[in-house]
């Protein structure tokens, strides 16, 4: 199925494949750009939606990723106080330029370089989720395991439902 992937979801496979996850990014005709879009396009509750939200930190510079459920809305205030920094919103060139995708299709996985990732604990108790793969259309299911392995990230409690 990576062969007929596009370009971006392609080099996602590819992530999880060197990884040595059994995964599969499959290809959506509708958008998944959205928590919601997403949702609607897979058959799947808004909150099995692993929305991947890049934060830029606004002294460093540094980007920072953070994957909620999408039903999750994400308190700033605390992810600044554990960055040790305040954030602010990503423009979509600062995200191309941090994890190679844009917004809409950032995965958890196969940025072009390392990101501090914090996972929405949330999140963490379904059994299923599903994640984005590189487009707006592209997106993979995995488990809550997986996505901690994958990541490495730091599990937090993001904030509440919105």
């Amino acid at each position: 199925m990576s062969g007929e992937l596009r370009r971006s979801a392609r080099a996602v496979q590819e992530a999880l494949d060197a990884a040595g996850f059994e995964l599969e990014v499959v290809e959506l005709p509708a958008s998944t750009r959205t928590a919601r879009e997403a949702a609607e396009a897979i058959g799947c509750s808004v909150a099995q939606i692993a929305k991947s939200i890049v934060f830029r930190a606004l002294d460093s510079g540094e980007p920072v990723l953070v994957i909620a459920s999408g039903v999750n809305r994400i308190d700033e205030t605390a992810i600044s106080a554990l960055v040790g920094e305040p954030i602010g919103q990503a423009k979509p060139d600062f995200v191309r330029e941090a994890t190679g995708f844009v917004i809409g299709g950032v995965p958890p996985c196969g940025h072009v370089r390392p990101i501090s990732t914090f996972l929405d604990e949330d999140l963490l108790a379904l059994d299923e989720i599903w994640a984005a793969a590189g487009t707006p259309h592209a997106v993979f299911r995995l488990t809550s395991d997986q996505l901690r392995e994958l990541t490495g990230g730091t599990v937090i409690a993001v904030g509440g439902q919105s």
